[in-house]
């Protein structure tokens, strides 16, 4: 059986009110690219740009190519020579084009094809591999997340997390996900980590469903906290357990930079303690090394404002393991308590 070019490609991008006319496999360059001509099909009128209402010809336009998927590894082109349409509602405009991205010089499913493969290698690679540019890569990949966004369902999202990560110097991105139980996915990505950057998440997002959300899990970073406080007013903002301890961590060593200075100043004994006592206090103690460990020991024999800080930090591990939020809620207030004093 003999399966020609222009039957393979009726079978898997058919295009109504088009013909695949010829196809050459030309040099350009060191490599060879396959060509395949596209024409109108006879008598058949083309469908506006602008409201894409059949309309009678006007004139034409030069030859465009329009990068498609490579087959065999040969890069692959469309070339076709739009109409331009008097369409009696919009006037001269250029026909809609069913298989191209607007001016882009590549076809959809050329787009699809490298957004799928731009999830495994980096745009760069994809770009080269495929014999195309960076920018079509990007814009494959924007076309995809354009697609995906404006199909996802957001219906009972009552939990979110907000984060942000550090992607180049001195440069963050703000991430947002929904952390329902069992419903773990990435919502929305926004540069910078500003008030603006979370505050495009709740606009997309929609007032009514900002106010379904109960929880807002996030670190104190204060931009967030401000914008999560009047967009989502009827979410517990929920501060992760990462950022707690290192709050703490930056209060005892506060302290412990304090009370040196003080004690230099008299008590040379228990200024020999203090020395080099940062990571004794800062580390978890199974990750201490043996003579951290020894140090650490000696720390908690002294009767200092720095040791008892660190106690209490210690002591706070216990609210991590609470299930009933009664006795947890009783545990911190005695906590606080003793930390106030």
């Amino acid at each position: 059986m003999h399966l020609t070019l222009k039957t393979l490609l009726n079978h898997i991008e058919p295009w109504k009110g088009f013909v695949y006319d010829t196809s050459d496999l030309t040099d350009h360059g060191k490599r060879a690219i396959l060509e395949i001509q596209l024409r109108a099909r006879a008598g058949s009128q083309g469908l506006c740009g602008q409201c894409q209402q059949r309309a009678p010809g006007y004139d034409r336009q030069a030859p465009r190519r329009f990068q498609f998927v490579p087959l065999w590894g040969i890069p692959t082109f469309f070339i076709y020579a739009p109409r331009r349409l008097d369409c009696h509602t919009c006037g001269v405009h250029v026909e809609h084009l069913p298989w191209a991205l607007g001016k882009r010089p590549i076809t959809k499913s050329f787009a699809w094809f490298l957004a799928s493969w731009a999830k495994r290698l980096s745009w760069q690679e994809a770009s080269r591999a495929f014999k195309t540019s960076w920018e079509s890569v990007y814009r494959s990949v924007e076309m995809a997340v354009d697609w995906g966004r404006s199909r996802m369902d957001l219906t009972g999202i009552t939990a979110c997390g907000v984060d942000e990560i550090h992607w180049q110097k001195g440069k963050f991105l703000t991430l947002v996900y929904q952390i329902n139980e069992g419903v773990k996915r990435l919502l929305y990505i926004a540069e910078e980590r500003k008030e603006s950057s979370l505050r495009e998440f709740f606009v997309w997002f929609g007032q009514d469903r900002s106010a379904l959300i109960e929880f807002i899990c996030s670190d104190m970073w204060q931009p967030y906290l401000n914008v999560i406080q009047r967009y989502a007013p009827n979410a517990l903002n929920i501060l992760d357990r990462y950022h707690i301890a290192a709050k703490m961590n930056q209060a005892i060593d506060k302290i412990r930079a304090a009370e040196t200075r003080v004690i230099a100043q008299g008590k040379k004994g228990i200024q020999t303690v203090l020395t080099h006592s940062r990571w004794c206090l800062l580390k978890p103690p199974e990750n201490l090394t043996d003579l951290q460990a020894i140090n650490l020991k000696d720390l908690l024999a002294s009767n200092l404002k720095t040791i008892r800080a660190y106690l209490l930090k210690q002591e706070f591990q216990f609210f991590w393991e609470y299930h009933s939020p009664a006795w947890a809620e009783k545990f911190l207030r005695q906590w606080c308590t003793k930390a106030m004093r």
